[in-house]
């Protein structure tokens, strides 16, 4: 049986936090946060960690990193968090967006080359909700135009793309440690490249790019984007039980989907034989035939008491790329479609069997 009523934190994330704490290195300079890099490297299958203090700031120091110029476009899809546009945003690029694929609702491979322009910097694939992109033809691609490939990872701890770890396959991915991912330090990030160079310039960039010999004095500009000592300890103690949380992510997948097989209206998650996903938010997709769509949805499940969360909204709808100029005119259908008929269910590590099949009873008696 999956222990899937055990508690998140155990007695280990207690202790190294005490010993932490009692060491007097609780800062970015004690011991664990380069233990964590090289744990969570090493398990990525990545010769380098770089610890920052959140996925948003791995994000923009991976962007930093490339030496993104203005003017300069990175393709990703249109259904993401904005994490990922405003980090191109924020170091003057320009994000170009590609539509998503309906059924893994990760970014359709087959619309990105015809994106690319003679500004494209960079390819952002997004690993959506747990399941994998198609990595080879963003690679083939990347390949044949000389450009950078960046892996949004942030959601898939453990998930693997035809037997590798994602977070792999780039020449940089980006990882969350947000309280609801697969392992979390609360807030938490990691850049992961093979490249010696670029992770010598990510460990500069988020340290506000001190020169080694003489601290103080700047000649690039960087963040202080640091993670803690005491992050990096739960860090390390979660890592100890990585296995054992992808192992119930997928176990309460399973069963969700035992239980919901066969439901008329509902598309329940997918896993492309050549993946596997490691469900870090069961989604659903409601037909938009049948007269309801996730916010009504919603609304029906909390009068259960049960919670859910919506998908994302589309870059390309989002006000404060408009109120910028970017993306107006531009529709992305499937996207359009998931935002407004999609939500994920309780998806926690701590959900218990019969929480489970109280969701699913509920949404049997709403969908029919």
């Amino acid at each position: 049986m999956i222990p899937v009523n055990e508690p998140l934190f155990s007695n280990r994330e207690k202790e190294l936090l005490c010993e932490c704490i009692d060491s007097g290195y609780i800062s970015s300079e004690g011991p664990f946060v380069r233990q964590f890099e090289e744990t969570f490297a090493s398990y990525t299958g990545v010769k380098h960690g770089v610890a920052v203090c959140n996925g948003t700031a791995a994000l923009d120091t991976a962007i930093a990193v490339i030496n993104l110029k203005a003017g300069e476009e990175v393709i990703m899809p249109s259904f993401t968090i904005i994490s990922c546009a405003m980090a191109v945003v924020r170091h003057s690029g320009i994000p170009v967006l590609v539509d998503a694929e309906p059924e893994t609702w990760c970014m359709d491979v087959n619309h990105v080359e015809a994106r690319i322009t003679p500004r494209t910097r960079a390819i952002m694939p997004v690993h959506m909700y747990g399941h994998p992109v198609d990595m080879d033809p963003i690679m083939a691609i990347a390949g044949k135009y000389n450009l950078y490939v960046i892996e949004d990872a942030a959601e898939v701890h453990g998930a693997e793309y035809r037997g590798r770890k994602c977070g792999s396959i780039g020449q940089i991915s980006c990882f969350s440690f947000y309280a609801n991912k697969i392992i979390t330090t609360g807030e938490g990030g990691m850049v992961l490249t093979d490249d010696d160079n670029i992770a010598e310039r990510a460990r500069a960039y988020r340290n506000l790019c001190f020169r080694p010999e003489k601290r103080f004095y700047h000649t690039e500009p960087g963040q202080n984007y640091r993670m803690t000592n005491l992050q990096a300890a739960v860090g390390v103690a979660q890592m100890e039980r990585i296995d054992e949380f992808v192992e119930i992510k997928r176990h309460n997948a399973a069963l969700y989907t035992k239980l919901l097989l066969g439901i008329k209206g509902i598309q329940l998650p997918v896993e492309r034989p050549w993946a596997k996903n490691v469900y870090w938010m069961y989604g659903i997709l409601l037909d938009k035939n049948i007269g309801m769509d996730a916010t009504s949805l919603a609304k029906e499940l909390k009068a259960r008491d049960i919670g859910t969360r919506p998908f994302f909204l589309g870059m390309h709808e989002q006000p404060v790329f408009h109120n910028m100029g970017l993306f107006k005119g531009e529709r992305y259908p499937v996207s359009e479609e998931i935002a407004r008929q999609g939500l994920y269910l309780p998806s926690g590590l701590t959900l218990k069997e019969e929480q489970i099949e109280k969701v699913c009873n509920a949404l049997k008696e709403i969908m029919t």
